[in-house]
């Protein structure tokens, strides 16, 4: 056996994905009447987004906040820039306005447990997330005000408080089956 192939087999699996297996996958078979394991909903991939359309004036913005997403994400983030340009705005097509981090297998189930374990409930004023921002297709997305509830960032070295987007993507055909996933994975919904 190579010493690629050893370490592949004695990686530990995320603490949730554990917990997916044994607890929620037959909770949801029994609960949907599912014939199969493979239609069982499951996370495919997390996306997190930060627009920063104040960038245009401020150019080192989008350096520190790629470097604060990948801090989040442990995973490295890209910018992204602009498609259209609009005068009004002063924005030229390539200019840097954001930055993004698509997650995956380990790295996805890690940044879920984080989230929902740690940073969630750092939020001030929190009573719960809105069970209703699920797209039809069974994928959730919700809305930070501010990055700083991640335990990766260091506050005093943040210059400016900025919001992001998290959408969850999972491989549930209708939102009651996404929302079912998410639940019982521990997403704090509001009743």
């Amino acid at each position: 056996m190579t010493k690629t192939a050893a370490t592949k087999t004695e990686r530990k699996k995320p603490r949730i994905q554990e917990q997916y297996e044994k607890n929620v996958l037959p909770e949801l078979m029994k609960e949907f009447n599912y014939k199969n394991v493979m239609q069982v909903p499951k996370l495919e991939k997390i996306v997190l987004n930060m627009g920063l359309g104040e960038a245009i004036g401020m150019p080192n913005l989008i350096q520190i906040s790629v470097e604060e997403m990948t801090q989040i994400a442990g995973q490295k983030a890209v910018a992204t820039r602009s498609r259209k340009s609009i005068a009004n705005f002063k924005l030229r097509i390539g200019l840097p306005i954001g930055a993004t981090v698509t997650l995956r297998r380990e790295r996805m189930w890690e940044f879920f447990d984080r989230l929902v374990n740690v940073a969630i409930p750092r939020v001030r004023d929190f009573r719960g997330l809105n069970a209703k921002s699920f797209d039809g297709r069974g994928n959730y997305t919700m809305g930070l005000k501010e990055q700083v509830i991640f335990t990766e960032i260091n506050y005093d070295r943040v210059q400016k408080v900025k919001g992001m987007n998290i959408t969850i993507a999972t491989t549930a055909p209708t939102d009651d089956e996404g929302r079912a996933l998410l639940r019982k994975l521990g997403m704090p919904f509001r009743n």
